[in-house]
């Protein structure tokens, strides 16, 4: 069975589509490493198409880069 895929609509923003495929925005790293070719999009245009990663719903990814707290 192949991976799943989404088609951004034109303002998606990588927190957005992690938030809304995959149920928390803390996938959001695991999501743009899977994408690695797409991360020149801030601000997603209509119909970039992205993988979706396999994620257990009870166990989310550290968060993403940007909402980290420096330490």
């Amino acid at each position: 069975m192949g991976r799943k895929v989404y088609a951004t609509s034109q303002g998606d923003m990588w927190d957005s589509v992690a938030f809304a495929q995959l149920g928390d925005v803390a996938h959001a790293g695991k999501l743009m490493w899977l994408n690695r070719q797409h991360l020149g999009y801030y601000v997603f245009p209509a119909g970039v198409v992205l993988e979706l990663p396999d994620v257990d719903p009870e166990a989310p990814d550290a968060p993403p880069p940007w909402k980290r707290v420096a330490g």
